[in-house]
């Protein structure tokens, strides 16, 4: 059983050898991501892995390649096989990826049912957790208990830890709504753990997040508005998954309240937006997985904004937030200044978010019912 002497904690920065490898790692993945994704692209219309726009909740109006995480998946896996020394732990997760992935293809080929498609999510994250990622062990958030941490049952750190997955899994699949957004949020989360990594020592985590943060910049040119190819749920469920797995190995083995604080606010984004989806339509009577465009990106549309400038102002919080969450690492007097911060902005996002009208998805002076180029729209369980 983990006890604080084995639990991470800031302290001093690896080598310039390693940082040297972490970044042959992210390049080597940039550049595959970049050089298969034309491929994958070529693929997916052989294949009929197409997003063709049928409802209101879509913004481009033309079919659209949607495999494209295929090409995040094997930039990633490229890297990580070569350049990463892999652990029990680190290739359960990794197996559980695969069947992920190969999940996604399969729905963005064939648009698979939702609960079929939740028991396979929850089937691949036993998989990384019975391996071993496990949340063994949570910061009591009470400052004020003699008890600095809580050592969780087995039974309990496996539901919690596969619960997180899962959650994670689907949060970032129902972001990816605009042109980059899902991408481009992971890239930021991915960054910020990276980082997070590089402080505390942690060479594989800081590694395996490197070639995630290599992969996703590699296709971001591809998926940018107006988008060449969408990553389908092939990229977006195994961003989450990958991240969710991360977080695990990397910020919640942390001792002190970094441990329960800093893996909410990396994937701040992604888990406000569930929520709220989960909320929002339990309050109506719906099922959770119904979906609806009342996202928070499709409010920012229908506040008037453009797709650009919903994608860049998401990506604005998704960096303020990352970036409380490396101070709150570092600094000891600034870390709960930090968090209010953050959390203050949060709320003032939800709040903008929340009173806005709804326009009809059109922007001041366009048409209704004509809508931008490039937006994926989600098949994942937490859509349907």
């Amino acid at each position: 059983m983990p006890n604080i002497e084995t639990i991470a904690q800031p302290g001093q920065m690896l080598d310039m050898g390693s940082v040297g490898m972490i970044l042959l790692t992210l390049l080597l993945a940039a550049v595959v991501a970049c050089v298969l994704t034309p491929l994958v692209k070529a693929f997916s219309v052989k294949v009929g892995a197409i997003d063709v726009p049928k409802d209101d909740r879509r913004m481009h109006n033309r079919p659209i390649p949607r495999l494209g995480g295929l090409a995040i998946f094997l930039g990633f896996m490229f890297a990580v096989v070569l350049m990463v020394p892999l652990n029990g732990e680190e290739r359960g997760m990794l197996l559980g990826a695969v069947i992920i992935v190969v999940l996604g293809v399969f729905d963005d080929i064939h648009a698979l049912p939702a609960k079929l498609k939740f028991v396979v999510q929850i089937a691949a994250a036993l998989v990384s957790v019975l391996a071993g990622n496990q949340i063994r062990i949570l910061s009591n958030p009470n400052l004020l208990s003699d008890n600095p941490i809580w050592v969780l049952e087995d039974w309990l750190a496996i539901v919690l830890s596969v619960v997180w997955v899962v959650a994670i899994t689907n949060a970032v699949n129902l972001i990816d709504g605009l042109d980059g957004l899902a991408c481009g949020v992971s890239t930021i989360s991915s960054a910020t753990m990276l980082v997070i990594a590089l402080l505390v020592s942690e060479l594989n985590v800081a590694m395996i997040m490197g070639a995630l943060v290599g992969a996703c910049i590699g296709f971001l040119p591809y998926n940018f508005n107006p988008a060449k190819i969408f990553m389908g749920d092939t990229g977006a469920t195994f961003l989450g998954f990958i991240m969710a797995n991360m977080s695990i190995q990397g910020m919640f083995k942390m001792y002190t309240i970094i441990s329960f604080v800093a893996p909410f606010l990396v994937l701040g984004l992604p888990i406000f937006d569930v929520c709220f989806a989960v909320i929002r339509r339990l309050s109506k009577g719906q099922s959770p997985m119904r979906p609806d465009r009342s996202h928070v990106h499709h409010r920012l549309i229908d506040m008037g904004l453009s797709q650009k400038q919903a994608v860049g102002m998401l990506y604005v919080i998704s960096a303020i937030l990352g970036l409380s969450a490396v101070v709150l690492t570092t600094s000891g007097a600034l870390r709960a200044m930090i968090f209010l911060a953050a959390a203050a902005l949060a709320a003032l996002l939800a709040w903008r978010v929340l009173v806005a009208g709804h326009t009809g998805g059109a922007r001041p002076g366009q048409p209704k019912g004509e809508k931008d180029e490039g937006e994926e729209e989600q098949h994942g369980p937490s859509e349907r």
